[in-house]
């Protein structure tokens, strides 16, 4: 580590403190996000002073290692969005059955899940497998839009480089959960404009 405040790690040195169990500070397409190695998410939720009823969101670098997660009925509703929107700023709610669930959504059996539009932070994801994030502010303060602001935010985190990061959106991305075969609820309209009903039949409840 370096005397800078905050530090900077590029991907491989980036991946090695997140899986030793440190957090982190990435770009994405969106917004600047705050990072930690599944395993050991437990501490945004401490660093965000947020309560642990809101979810974090699984990011990878490649959809499969996400789609995987899913159950085939889920699985094959999502191949069309993901093939359209990913990468890109669209979160997919899905049912998910292993402990990740638990470690990013405790209490339910659902994980939203993306893979973001930026090369930098994919570069970090192959290396370091998936990551649990959230945006990098402060719960109920405004988003960061930027290095310099995530950082000032979370001073003790280091930043992944190079920097200056690619310029986000500044818009969250768009979020929707699978309900049920061939059916999908808008959670969050965002940076990407989707319509269900493209892909679903009308749906009750």
């Amino acid at each position: 580590m370096t005397n800078i405040r905050p530090p900077q790690l590029a991907a491989k040195e980036m991946a090695s403190h997140l899986l030793g169990g440190g957090a982190a500070l990435l770009p994405t397409d969106t917004l600047p996000a705050l990072a930690a190695a599944p395993d050991h998410a437990a501490q945004i939720w401490a660093l965000k002073q947020r309560p642990q009823d809101k979810p974090l969101i699984l990011m990878a670098s490649q959809a499969d290692q996400l789609l995987a997660l899913t159950s085939e009925e889920a699985r094959d509703d999502a191949e069309p969005l993901v093939d359209r929107f990913w990468p890109g700023a669209l979160t997919l709610v899905l049912p998910v059955t292993s402990r990740l669930s638990q470690n990013l959504n405790p209490g339910r059996a659902t994980l939203g899940m993306r893979v973001p539009d930026c090369d930098v932070t994919r570069t970090l994801l192959s290396q370091s497998g998936p990551l649990a994030t959230t945006s990098a502010n402060a719960s109920g303060a405004p988003s960061s839009r930027s290095a310099a602001e995530a950082g000032a935010a979370f001073p003790d985190l280091p930043l992944l480089s190079p920097l200056p990061w690619p310029v986000p959106s500044g818009l969250a991305s768009t979020v929707i959960a699978w309900t049920s075969p061939g059916c999908w609820q808008v959670l969050r309209q965002g940076a990407v404009m989707v319509d269900v009903t493209e892909t679903s039949p009308p749906c009750s409840g």
